[in-house]
């Protein structure tokens, strides 16, 4: 975390001096970070180069394993828009006050899983036995987000439980050598993986029924939003039109399937937990007072609130809903 608070101060001050002037030239490129692992239906989009006939210049994307990354690569200067970041390291950065803002939702989808070893003999009735024992986590993520949730939800004491960061691949590994007792993960394979080691603390349902739902939101730098506006808009308008398309047609899994590097089973198995609410439905149903993604902005905020970067009482500033009107 203290690498991103140098970077953000770092990156702010660049920005406020950059203010002072304004261009009018388009960018030759745009640059976009999404995972791998991620059905999404703008992959189809991304695969037929319908992004560049959009914006009218070359699109790059590039392949991240966690949140915080796409963070730290948009506060470098090499991302312009993260793709479906989480809504967890979106608002970490922010209360860091990170110069970016989110302009959509990607996705809406059932909180990560957190998967206990196989003989642990823990589950969600006797939770409290994890205090003690060792849980890998990919800090200041969604999935952290949603071990935070489950242990409130299930009375288990976090002070008392060892975290070791690791990212979904490696805490697929750790479950399975038994470094560690749980892995809380995202991605449709490394989940796939590590159910073969082990079963959730919690299903889907159970944490739906807790209020315990996942958002990740398209962000972008205060930067690019300012001088990008008309890349940025296109940007928002093709990725709308793929998600209409994909809803009324899904001819097309197989090539989100291979874009995201998973079978079409896993694919499809992912994608029927995801819901992509188009641009006129986050107006009217996410970011209108008291609308789903509003609500869950605040929640977030608090949850990932620390004493140095405390919560906002107004998230608004860090919200720009122009880009999907």
């Amino acid at each position: 975390m203290q690498v991103l608070k140098n970077m953000v101060r770092t990156l702010t001050a660049v920005a406020v001096a950059a203010g002072v002037s304004t261009s009018v030239q388009a960018a030759d490129e745009v640059n976009v970070a999404y995972f791998l692992e991620w059905a999404t239906p703008n992959m189809i989009a991304k695969a037929e180069k319908t992004y560049e006939d959009a914006l009218g210049v070359p699109v790059n994307w590039v392949a991240f394993e966690a949140g915080t990354q796409m963070t730290e690569a948009m506060l470098a200067g090499d991302i312009d828009i993260s793709y479906s970041q989480g809504l967890a390291p979106f608002i970490s950065a922010v209360n860091a006050n990170a110069p970016i803002k989110t302009v959509g939702i990607a996705v809406q989808y059932p909180a990560n899983p957190c998967v206990v070893a196989s003989g642990a003999g823990i589950d969600a009735s006797n939770a409290n036995e994890l205090e003690g024992k060792t849980v890998a986590v990919p800090l200041a993520t969604m999935a952290d987000y949603s071990f935070r949730m489950q242990m409130r939800a299930l009375d288990v004491d976090l002070n008392e439980i060892q975290v070791v960061d690791q990212v979904p691949a490696d805490a697929v590994v750790s479950l399975a050598d038994g470094s560690v007792d749980m892995a809380c993960l995202f991605g449709g394979n490394s989940i796939k993986n590590a159910l073969e080691s082990g079963s959730k603390l919690m299903d889907d349902a159970a944490m739906a029924e807790a209020g315990i739902v996942s958002f990740d939101v398209v962000s972008v730098t205060e930067a690019f939003a300012k001088t990008e506006p008309e890349l940025l808009r296109a940007f928002m308008e093709a990725t709308d039109a793929a998600n209409i398309a994909f809803a009324a047609d899904q001819a097309k899994l197989d090539v989100i399937a291979e874009q995201a590097g998973m079978d079409k089973e896993t694919t499809m198995n992912q994608m029927a937990d995801m819901s992509f609410p188009t641009a006129a439905e986050q107006l009217s149903s996410y970011f209108n007072d008291g609308g789903l993604a509003s609500v869950a902005i605040g929640v977030v905020g608090g949850a990932f609130a620390t004493d140095e970067n405390p919560a906002k009482d107004d998230y608004s500033s860090v919200v720009d809903t122009s880009f999907l009107k």
